[in-house]
């Protein structure tokens, strides 16, 4: 059902400090947002092809990342997920395209989204507003 594990969505409660802390490590940073009242960055593994970015988020509630996984059929992925005994959360939208979030049975945060726009992060590749 998973295509791929996308995103590692992070709470921070300083998103500036922490894209210097993984920039001081050799992380490559995509971009960096201050907009609409938050800031959110993405960083990559150099060298790390096809692997996760993590996103720092200032906006993201408790200290818990969030697994995001791209999905093929949005509804579907998540009826398997409710049957499976996962608790369905909420939906939203990111600039990729519409997402649904659960909890594991076991208390993790996992979202799924289906990919809409592609391209989109390409856009933001670059910007650095701090």
């Amino acid at each position: 059902m998973f295509e791929s594990l996308d995103y590692l969505y992070i709470p921070s409660h300083d998103v500036a400090a922490d894209v210097e802390a993984f920039s001081a490590l050799g992380a490559r940073v995509v971009f960096a947002i201050d907009a609409m009242g938050t800031r959110v960055a993405m960083v990559e593994s150099p060298g790390a092809v096809g692997a996760a970015r993590l996103v720092l988020a200032g906006h993201l509630d408790g200290d818990r990342p969030i697994f995001v996984f791209r999905v093929d059929d949005l509804d579907a992925a998540a009826r398997d997920l409710e049957g499976r005994g996962w608790r369905a959360g909420h939906g939203l939208e990111i600039p990729q395209g519409p997402v649904r979030t659960f909890e594991t049975p076991g208390g993790k945060r996992v979202a799924i989204y289906e990919l809409r726009r592609p391209g989109v992060i390409e856009g933001f590749e670059g910007r650095r507003d701090f």
